[in-house]
């Protein structure tokens, strides 16, 4: 095991279509690129992660349903898998994680799951990304009960923002009562549309609203056809087009991540 310190990091949002996923993978790939290790867990049982990082689920493949279920026989060694870029691996998600809900209801400790079976790959990578589905639900709470950190990817849209202070209750009472070493990273304005007026009036109330200001990353996230191109062929923005918005945008995000050094 290494000594390195692993920062763990959720990308979360109860709120669908607000570039989750999209910032998981090519955070994530930027990061990789910038020589740090990356791994990539995919909770979310639309395993969009998994996809867009040019896996395809079999049914033979031990997937993360396999390791929160029994994470007594089945470690975490077993069900990572590299992608097809060195330094990125994966822990795949599977349709049948949205049955983990109803199983996981009577368990003892059933919030904790997922950080008692990833112990065993604490100091091994410089980051781990986990993907939430798009909804408070127990996968999110097990999410959240393992990460240090939130990154909260906000559309630039008014449903995305005013749906942000719904986010943060769940993220304090996460803090409160389950791990205390939570701490919310940065908000980042994703879908930003530079021609339309709606874009840049949220974009204004995320940087005056006391609330959220001081989250604010200096990034901003262009609308960019290329990342869902990139997302249909399961290959990262910053490995399909470098010289896209995409990739520019989501190279600068990891460059100030990698400055806001977390405690």
């Amino acid at each position: 095991m290494s000594d390195r310190r692993t920062r763990i990091i959720a990308v979360a949002n109860e709120k669908g279509g607000v570039g989750k996923t999209v910032t998981v993978i090519n955070l994530a790939a930027a990061l990789c690129k910038e020589e740090k290790t990356v791994l990539v867990v995919d909770m979310d049982p639309q395993f969009n992660a998994t996809k867009g990082l040019g896996v395809d689920v079999d049914e033979k493949m031990l997937t993360v349903y396999d390791l929160i279920m029994d994470s007594k026989s089945i470690k975490a060694a077993e069900v990572i898998m590299p992608t097809r870029w060195e330094g990125l691996d994966l822990i795949p998600s599977h349709v049948d994680l949205s049955g983990a809900e109803i199983e996981l209801v009577d368990k003892i400790g059933r919030e904790n799951r997922l950080k008692e079976a990833l112990e065993s790959i604490a100091g091994k990578y410089d980051f781990i990304f986990l993907d939430t589905p798009p909804s408070l639900s127990l996968l999110t709470v097990n999410v959240l009960a393992y990460a240090k950190e939130v990154v909260v990817p906000c559309q630039t849209h008014p449903y995305a923002y005013g749906a942000l202070d719904e986010l943060f209750d769940t993220i304090f009472a996460i803090q409160e009562n389950i791990n205390t070493d939570l701490n919310v990273t940065g908000i980042v304005a994703t879908l930003f549309d530079t021609r339309t007026r709606i874009s840049h009036n949220i974009l204004e109330k995320l940087k005056n609203d006391e609330r959220y200001a001081d989250m604010l990353f200096n990034t901003v996230i262009r609308s960019n056809t290329t990342i869902a191109e990139s997302a249909g062929v399961g290959k990262p923005v910053v490995f399909f087009r470098k010289g896209s918005y995409g990739s520019s945008d989501y190279t600068s995000l990891a460059k100030e991540l990698l400055s806001s050094a977390h405690p």
